[in-house]
């Protein structure tokens, strides 16, 4: 049962990665990593002011902007790269969605915790 509960939000997030934006009207859940799907893995924003894009790329449109926030990691792949004179240069890509439920959006790794390739975060 757990493997088709997993199964069938991979396959919800697969969708949603296709049709695109984050929800505007999606009300954010507490900053705690309690409150997300169990089958995904929470990442933390430690940064504030990051956007979360329409795709891994810094072109396309800002979804949200969100300060040191727990999302729900889908997936992670390889973009554009980002540098950050403070942070320093990343091609990692996490699509995420808010813990209280959401469309996909795209953060850049350098602001999530969990180094350039994040664990326990599959390949998209």
């Amino acid at each position: 049962m757990k493997s088709l509960v997993r199964r069938s939000a991979t396959a919800l997030a697969v969708a949603a990665l296709a049709t695109g934006a984050l929800a505007t009207t999606a009300q954010a859940a507490p900053a705690t990593a309690d409150g997300g799907d169990p089958t995904l893995t929470d990442v933390y924003v430690w940064a504030t002011d990051v956007n979360l894009r329409e795709q891994p790329n810094t072109s396309s449109n800002v979804l949200a902007v969100r300060s040191t926030y727990w999302l729900d990691a889908v997936c992670q792949k390889q973009g554009q790269t980002v540098t950050d004179p403070a942070v320093g240069t990343n091609n990692w890509w996490t699509a995420v969605m808010e813990l209280s439920g959401s469309d996909i959006a795209w953060v850049n790794n350098l602001y999530l915790r969990g180094g350039q390739k994040i664990a326990g975060v599959p390949d998209c």
